[in-house]
């Protein structure tokens, strides 16, 4: 008997690994400017279709998340606001205004990694993707995709922040 080690499981591993790496692409885009480093992928019919980072800080506009600049870019992509058949990928739990999008757009599948207890809209904090009663869509959700190399970037943007916060600080003397 044989057996096939390469099981559909393994494929959407590898996959999501894959473009997991992608939205980590566009969250370093973000943190190299002084953004919250979040990045954000669409894929549909295994090829990245959108792409975004957060830009709230460059674009002076609170709703410049990195999902919700990819979920814009992939309507305009597919010519449809209905994404049924995609998947997003972004490196940190969406909020519940990007859950709330996110529902309405229709995506199969959401992945992410850093999942965020406090503020979270996936499972961490509340779950409008899947709520019940469902809103006029749910989502599958897969979290934890190279959650510590999310996690890791995050961590770091705010270390770096406070660090330059309190060197200020210093500069002008109310140390």
């Amino acid at each position: 008997m044989e057996f096939d080690f390469e099981s559909e499981q393994s494929v959407d591993f590898q996959n999501d690994l894959f473009f997991m790496s992608q939205a980590l692409r566009e969250a370093r885009r973000a943190y190299e400017v002084g953004e919250v480093p979040i990045g954000a992928v669409i894929v549909r019919d295994g090829q990245v279709i959108a792409r975004g980072w957060n830009q709230v800080e460059t674009l002076k506009d609170a709703t410049a998340h990195a999902e919700m600049l990819a979920l814009t870019a992939a309507q305009t992509a597919y010519g449809d606001w209905r994404l049924e058949g995609s998947t997003l990928y972004v490196t940190k739990e969406p909020c519940p205004m990007c859950a709330g999008a996110i529902v309405h757009c229709r995506p199969d599948r959401v992945v992410y990694g850093a999942m965020d207890p406090k503020g979270g809209a996936a499972g961490g904090w509340i779950n409008l993707l899947q709520s019940n009663p469902p809103l006029n869509h749910r989502c599958e959700i897969t979290m934890g995709v190279m959650e510590d190399e999310c996690v890791g970037m995050l961590k770091s943007f705010f270390r770096e922040a406070r660090e330059k916060k309190a060197q200020k600080k210093l500069e002008k003397g109310d140390a």
